[in-house]
C-alpha cells in the first residue's frame, strides 16, 4: 500500500516509509568504504593515505547537493502541504538546474586549483609521492562532480515525490557499479593503474547515481515531481540555501575539521595516523549515514504537516523519531565496539602498529555513535519546518565549533587518544545543545 505525506505515521509507517533512504543512505556510505578497502589492501598504504588526504575537500565542494536537496525538499513539500503542487513543481525545476550549473563552476575551479590545495592539506608533512597521488584521484573524481551532486539531491527529493523505493534503486545501481568496477579495476590493473582506477570506479559510480533520476524526472512519471520549465525565484534560491545551510554548514564543517585531524594526526603519530583516521571515518559515515537516512525520510513528512498546520502529527513525529533514534544508538554503540578488531583488519590488516593504533583508537571513538543521531535529527528536524538558522545553528557547532575546540585541547592532555575523546564530547555538547533548542522552540512550533 502507498504511503502518503499525508497520512497519519504510526512506528510501523514511519520504518516503513524512512527504510528505503536509511538504506540508500548506508549503501553509499558503504560503497565508499569498498573504495577505500580495495585501494588499501591492493594499491598500497601510500594510495590510501592519498585519498584520506583530499577526500574531505572532495566532500566539501559536493556538499552543494546536500543543500539543495535538503533546503530544496523543506520548501517544496511545504508548498505541497499548502496545496500549489505547481509552484512545488516549479521550484523543483529551478534548485536542480541551479545546482548542476554550481556544480560545473566548483569542479572547474577545483580541477585547476587541487595541486596547491593538496599541498596545504598535506602541511608540508606528507611524501612527494602520497601528494602526487592524491591530486590524481582527485581530478578524476572532479570530473564527475556535476552527476554526484544531483546524487546527492535527489536522495531528499525521491522522498519528497513519494517514491523514496526508486531513490534506493538509484543508489543500488550506483553502488553496484563502484564495487564491481574496483574489483576490475583495482586488482586487475597493475600496480601503477590501481589508484586511477578506483578514481574511475568511483567516478562512474556517480555518473550512474546522476543520471538515474534525471531520466526519470524529466519525462512523465507517477510521483508528485516532474522537472520542466520554471522561472528564476530569488526567494526559492534564497530560502532553500537557508533551509539547507544546516547540512551544508554540517558537511563543510565535517571535512574542515577531517582535515584539521590529519593535520594533528600527522603531528602526533605521522601518516600512520592519517591511515587509521581514515578507517574510523569510513566506519562512521555508514552509522551516520542512517541517523541521515532517517532524517532525510521523515523530513518531507515533517514538512508537509507543517506546511498542512496539523500539529497533533508533528508532535507524535518528534516523540516516535526521539525514541527510534535512542534505540539505534545504543544498537550502534554495542555494534561499534564488537566489530573494531575484525573491520580494523579488513583495512589495515598488512600493518601491525597501523592495526594496533586503528582498534585503539576504534574502541573510544564509537562511544560517539551513542550521541551522534540526536544531533543529526534535531538539526534535520529544524529545517523540515523551515527553520533553517535554528538548524544551521546546531550543525555549526557540532559539527566545527565543538569539534575544532575538542581536537585542540584534548590531545595537550591525553596525546593521541585525546584525538579520539575529542569526537564524543563534541557529540555530547551537540546532542544537549538540540535538546535546548527543542525544548525553547517547543511553544513557537507547537510539537510538545
Amino acid at each position: 500500500m502507498r504511503i502518503r505525506l499525508s497520512d497519519h505515521f504510526n512506528y510501523g509507517r514511519m520504518l516503513r516509509f524512512t527504510l528505503p533512504s536509511i538504506v540508500m543512505m548506508v549503501f553509499t556510505s558503504v560503497y565508499g568504504v569498498v573504495d577505500g578497502l580495495f585501494v588499501s589492501n591492493f594499491a598500497g598504504k601510500d594510495a590510501f593515505t592519498a585519498i584520506n588526504l583530499i577526500f574531505p575537500y572532495l566532500m566539501i565542494v559536493a556538499t552543494v547537493g546536500f543543500m539543495f536537496g535538503t533546503g530544496g525538499s523543506a520548501l517544496v513539500s511545504k508548498t505541497m502541504g499548502e496545496g500549489d503542487k505547481e509552484k512545488a513543481n516549479g521550484y523543483f525545476s529551478l534548485l536542480v538546474y541551479t545546482a548542476v550549473a554550481l556544480s560545473v563552476l566548483l569542479g572547474a575551479l577545483s580541477f585547476v586549483f587541487l595541486h596547491p590545495i593538496a599541498e596545504f592539506l598535506g602541511g608540508g608533512q606528507v611524501s612527494e609521492s602520497v601528494l602526487d597521488k592524491a591530486v590524481l584521484y582527485g581530478r578524476i573524481l572532479l570530473c564527475g562532480l556535476p552527476f554526484y551532486v544531483l546524487q546527492m539531491m535527489f536522495q531528499s527529493f525521491f522522498v519528497t515525490a513519494e517514491k523514496p523505493k526508486l531513490g534506493l534503486v538509484s543508489t543500488l545501481a550506483s553502488g553496484g557499479t563502484n564495487i564491481a568496477l574496483d574489483a576490475l579495476l583495482v586488482i586487475l590493473l597493475p600496480q601503477e593503474y590501481k589508484l586511477i582506477g578506483a578514481a574511475v570506479a568511483t567516478a562512474a559510480s556517480q555518473f550512474v547515481g546522476g543520471i538515474i533520476p534525471i531520466c526519470y524526472f524529466f519525462r512523465k512519471n507517477k510521483s508528485l515531481l516532474r522537472l520542466g520549465k520554471t522561472k528564476f525565484s530569488g526567494f526559492a534560491i534564497g530560502k532553500t540555501c537557508v533551509n539547507g545551510s544546516s547540512e551544508f554548514m554540517s558537511n563543510v564543517s565535517m571535512n574542515v575539521v577531517a582535515m584539521l585531524y590529519n593535520m594533528q594526526l600527522l603531528r602526533y603519530a605521522g601518516e600512520n595516523g592519517v591511515a587509521a583516521y581514515g578507517v574510523l571515518m569510513y566506519v562512521s559515515f555508514i552509522f551516520a549515514a542512517a541517523f541521515l537516512g532517517y532524517t532525510i525520510g521523515v523530513a518531507p513528512v515533517v514538512g508537509y504537516h507543517f506546511g498542512a498546520r496539523n500539529h497533533f502529527e508533528l508532535r507524535g513525529l518528534l516523540k516516535k523519531s526521539s525514541l527510534l533514534v535512542a534505540i539505534g544508538s545504543l544498537a550502534m554503540l554495542g555494534i561499534g565496539e564488537a566489530l573494531a578488531l575484525p573491520l580494523s583488519k579488513m583495512f589495515v590488516g598488512y600493518d601491525e602498529a597501523l592495526l594496533k593504533m586503528t582498534v585503539d583508537g576504534f574502541r573510544i571513538f564509537a562511544f560517539s555513535f551513542l550521541l551522534m543521531g540526536f544531533a543529526i535529527f534535531a538539526s534535520g528536524f529544524f529545517t523540515a519546518l523551515n527553520d533553517g538558522v535554528t538548524s544551521a545553528i546546531i550543525s555549526f557547532l557540532r559539527t566545527l565549533v565543538f569539534q575544532v575546540a575538542a581536537v585542540m585541547l584534548l590531545p595537550l592532555l591525553w596525546g593521541l587518544d585525546g584525538i579520539w575523546y575529542s569526537v564524543i564530547v563534541a557529540e555530547f555538547m551537540a546532542a544537549a545543545l538540540s535538546w535546548v533548542f527543542l525544548f525553547f522552540k517547543r511553544k513557537k512550533y507547537r510539537y510538545f
